[in-house]
């Protein structure tokens, strides 16, 4: 099946939905504006990345692609601290290590271990799965961050530590639960999209959930250690 260009009317069709959510902030929130910014901002990023994106993949530059994952990792990185009260400088380096370490793990075992590429630096095949890995670490880091901090000051550090990683990890878990069943994730949907045999799509996103689940445990596992330590609030014992 060839897929068509969509219009501008066919993407305002689309934001019908966003609307509605949007009417329904402004009656029941106190932050009324997010979503619309968050809408806005994401349509000019995407509109942007397009065309960054179709550059990048010309150039097929080491240099290039490892620029682009350098600037994933710090960018995620601080936006996963913004449900903070308050973003400093440690949280930040405790959210980069996190990220960088554990989600480049994952994304190199399946780069170098399973899909083992002619050339590593292939942009068109790293930049989307680094984007997958980065921005499930960064969700993932995002909930046990905000977790953590609500709950440390009224509970043990090793409560509040596995409350917090539980949390993050409760939407990776359901993910694994309900893929087939509920939802076909987008690699898979993409792929047979664009005339993948579903059988070889399948193999495809078994290899992405795990590299989702493993990188967003091990960046969630790595931030709470690092921020358990170094909070003087938090008493170590249960």
């Amino acid at each position: 099946m060839e897929l068509k260009t969509l219009s501008l009317a066919d993407i305002s069709i689309a934001l019908i939905p966003v609307i509605i959510v949007f009417i329904i902030m402004l009656a029941w929130l106190d932050d009324k504006w997010q979503v619309f910014y968050a809408t806005a901002r994401m349509i000019l990023q995407l509109l942007l990345v397009g065309y960054v994106l179709q550059s990048l993949f010309a150039q097929d530059m080491a240099t290039i692609t490892l620029a682009v994952i350098i600037l994933m990792i710090i960018v995620s990185s601080w936006i996963s601290l913004r449900p903070l009260s308050r973003i400093t400088r440690q949280p930040f380096y405790s959210a980069l290590l996190a990220i960088g370490v554990g989600g480049s793990l994952n994304l190199l075992l399946i780069v170098f271990g399973v899909i083992r590429p002619e050339t590593w630096h292939q942009p068109a095949l790293i930049i989307p799965l680094a984007g997958m890995v980065y921005a499930n670490c960064m969700n993932a880091v995002s909930l046990a961050a905000e977790r953590f901090q609500s709950d440390k000051s009224e509970h043990p550090a090793i409560t509040a530590r596995n409350r917090a990683f539980n949390a993050a990890m409760l939407p990776q878990i359901n993910s694994l639960l309900a893929v087939g069943l509920v939802a076909l994730p987008g690699m898979m949907t993409g792929q047979i999209l664009s005339g993948v045999s579903p059988l070889i799509a399948v193999r495809y996103q078994i290899v992405v959930m795990c590299m989702v689940l493993g990188s967003a445990g091990i960046s969630t596992a790595l931030y709470l250690a690092r921020e358990i330590n170094r909070s003087p609030s938090v008493s170590s014992t249960q």
